[in-house]
């Protein structure tokens, strides 16, 4: 596998290229932002390992350029920044995983194994679609269409969407949207999922033609 890591803490780095190369991985190394956004236009990458605090262009800076060109490798953040609005941010701003330094590298293994996996398997299938009376989402371009009109969603959105789509006409509790869309863990008091369904209501519901309902004291659901 190739892997692109970015980080400027040299024992960091020096690790995890020693490391990640006995697992049979081979690991290309940029020291800073505007090195590893070179490296990304010449070179291909199974998967972006990446620092947050970095000179000059930053990790957060590095991921939005990686998305807003379209470019869908598989980013894991590795950051010593560790409460819940830092990992949401990042998440919303496209990246997929997000691992708190410090952290125990056979965990790492698997989180790359398990990202790496998902995209190759994305890959590999038929062109999928999903389908909800008028909104029709494309798994493989990552896009979402209302009556044939495209719908701009942020990436959060999106995989609010997909989540929803992909568990039509269930209820889903506000825990399982969490771990669904998220993956990570959040107090039980944290109103994020309220908010997001609130965005993504006023995208897709502004037709006049309700799509997702509240059913109090359970959840969420999307329905025909």
């Amino acid at each position: 596998m190739n892997i692109l890591l970015v980080e400027d803490d040299e024992r960091i780095s020096r690790f995890l290229v020693k490391g990640l190369g006995e697992a049979g991985h081979q690991v290309s190394l940029a020291e800073s932002g505007e090195a590893a956004r070179e490296m990304i236009g010449t070179y291909d990458f199974d998967v972006i390992l990446m620092d947050l605090m970095l000179p000059g262009l930053d990790g957060i800076q590095l991921t939005q350029l990686i998305r807003f060109k379209e470019i869908h490798i598989p980013i894991l953040v590795l950051s010593a920044l560790n409460s819940p609005d830092d990992k949401v941010k990042m998440l919303d701003l496209g990246a997929d995983d997000y691992l708190t330094k410090p952290f125990h590298f056979d965990e790492l293994l698997s989180r790359i194994n398990a990202l790496t996996r998902r995209n190759r398997l994305s890959y590999q299938k038929s062109p999928e679609l999903l389908h909800c009376r008028n909104i029709t989402l494309n798994k493989d371009l990552h896009t979402v269409t209302q009556d044939d009109r495209p719908v701009n969603l942020s990436p959060t959105e999106y995989k609010l969407l997909l989540f929803l789509l992909e568990n039509k006409n269930k209820v889903l509790s506000r825990t399982q949207i969490l771990n669904g869309v998220w993956g990570i863990n959040f107090d039980s008091t944290t109103n994020v999922v309220d908010v997001y369904i609130s965005y993504l209501r006023n995208k897709i519901d502004e037709s006049g033609e309700q799509l997702i309902y509240t059913v109090k004291g359970a959840g969420y659901l999307i329905k025909d």
